[in-house]
């Protein structure tokens, strides 16, 4: 083992002169910048891709936008119109305008209401969409009906409650369908009462019922037992239609406190009554 480290005069000599070099050498490469200064860039490589930068940027700008949907102007909330970026002072008129329950139907009408800007109007009148009714109205056709006959008497009218399907496909407005409704409501209550019963059939317009008693009526009511209003008890009042046990106790607690009713339409001061029935339901009530 000595024999590998014990160097001569020589050696020693070498080692130091091979260190000396190996820290020269490490010197020069901290120390010294070999990097030329004479860098060669290409020019359209470059713009091209800082036109490529440039247009990705732009892209995530607008992507990072609030999108505008279309929507109908006549139902702008405060916060929509905020963002929209209108006033105070313009979302306070257009509320205003839609509680009285009218409509806009067009952008100038919107401007004329709100008082808005041009500007503003130009960058959100693209997104207006009103319904197609407004913006693509169909052509009124030429013809109309019209019923230029003297009206019927009652003798002359037919019997609703003996008319066929086919009879009332006759009227104006009633088709197979809709007379098939007729027959089949006639049939499930065996028969009608009165010509008012006919706005309990599905689908039927009032110009369509109007249309029909021009030309029918019922002259043959089906009979009913009419239920006396002022001796009426609770379990009675619920067999008629359209009359819950909560409607019934407030008929009652109504006739107690008038000692009694002195005529049918006094029912409609009567608590959650529903008046908009109250032809239909008297047809099965009686004061005397």
């Amino acid at each position: 083992m000595k024999s590998h480290f014990t160097f001569s005069k020589k050696q020693r000599n070498g080692i130091f002169l091979l260190i000396l070099i190996i820290l020269i050498l490490q010197s020069v490469y901290f120390f010294i910048d070999f990097t030329s200064d004479n860098i060669q860039i290409n020019q359209q490589e470059l713009n091209v891709f800082q036109e490529e930068l440039d247009s990705l940027r732009t892209v995530e700008i607008e992507n990072r936008k609030p999108k505008i949907y279309p929507f109908n102007p006549n139902f702008i909330t405060d916060y929509r119109g905020y963002t929209l970026g209108m006033s105070n002072e313009e979302i306070d008129r257009l509320l205003k305008f839609r509680s009285q329950d009218k409509w806009m139907n067009s952008a100038e009408e919107f401007q004329q209401v709100t008082k808005v800007s041009d500007s503003l109007l130009e960058i959100i009148s693209p997104y207006f969409k009103f319904p197609e009714w407004v913006t693509k109205p169909k052509p009124r056709s030429s013809y109309s009906y019209q019923n230029n006959s003297q009206p019927k008497t009652f003798q002359q009218k037919q019997d609703l409650n003996t008319a066929s399907a086919s009879q009332l496909q006759k009227i104006n407005g009633i088709g197979e369908a809709y007379s098939k409704h007729i027959v089949a409501y006639r049939d499930k209550y065996g028969g009608f009462i009165a010509d008012v019963q006919l706005q309990e059939v599905y689908g039927l317009s009032p110009e369509v019922i109007e249309r029909i008693t021009q030309q029918f009526t019922v002259k043959t009511p089906r009979q009913v037992e009419k239920i006396h209003l002022n001796t009426a008890t609770i379990e009675e009042l619920v067999t008629i239609q359209y009359i819950d046990y909560e409607i019934a106790h407030h008929i009652i607690e109504q006739r107690t406190l008038r000692e009694g009713y002195q005529s049918l339409d006094e029912l409609l001061k009567v608590k959650s009554f529903p008046s908009n029935k109250f032809d239909i339901i008297k047809l099965y009530l009686k004061l005397n």
